[in-house]
């Protein structure tokens, strides 16, 4: 048996598209040989089952946030520049409605976390790293002067950390673009004060 060709990051980022759109206990094996474009037998050879497809996804859905964040803070401009760059980013995520540019990580862990201790510890590690990065960009905004707080730079982090999963879960019912715009600078405001 000769093994299936195909560009796997393609594949997974169309994965990550169906399994956002619809979660995955209600992604069939249909939805997935749709939005990938492979044969249920490729899917099942590269990745052995929808489990391990999900698996795949998370790890690039990683990946691809990962590039993303560094793009953002790249140094060059004042990292609360970047910062406030990064959440006008979110809240266009949150207004275009495009299931591509939701959370994967929070799809699943709202989903799936309790049934699968897996899944729960690549998310939980996932957002940590992501909290991690947060922290070490406030971190370096307090050294640089750019910011002057008494507040822990991990507390910052945490803070933000929790505005953007309530601004994302605000969307989902408030998808108002000037709303979601207001209070992604309040948040702002309230991490820069």
């Amino acid at each position: 048996m000769r093994n299936a060709e195909f560009d796997r990051e393609t594949v997974l980022r169309s994965a990550m598209t169906a399994f956002m759109h619809k979660g995955y206990a209600k992604t069939s094996m249909q939805d997935l040989t749709k939005a990938t474009g492979l044969h249920p037998g490729s899917i099942y050879c590269a990745f052995d089952n929808k489990r391990g497809l999900l698996l795949a996804a998370l790890e690039q859905y990683k990946q691809d946030r990962n590039a993303e964040f560094e793009g953002f803070f790249s140094g060059a401009k004042p990292v609360l520049t970047e910062l406030k760059n990064y959440l006008d980013n979110i809240v266009c995520e949150c207004v275009s409605g495009d299931a591509a540019k939701a959370c994967l990580l929070t799809k699943a862990l709202n989903e799936m976390a309790q049934q699968d201790d897996e899944v729960q510890n690549i998310i939980t590690a996932n957002l940590a790293n992501w909290q991690q990065a947060l922290t070490d960009k406030f971190e370096q905004a307090k050294q640089s002067g750019e910011l002057v707080t008494v507040r822990e730079s991990e507390d910052l982090a945490r803070f933000l950390v929790m505005g953007i999963y309530g601004l994302r879960t605000f969307a989902h019912t408030h998808p108002e673009a000037k709303t979601l715009q207001q209070l992604a600078d309040q948040l702002y405001r309230d991490l820069c004060a």
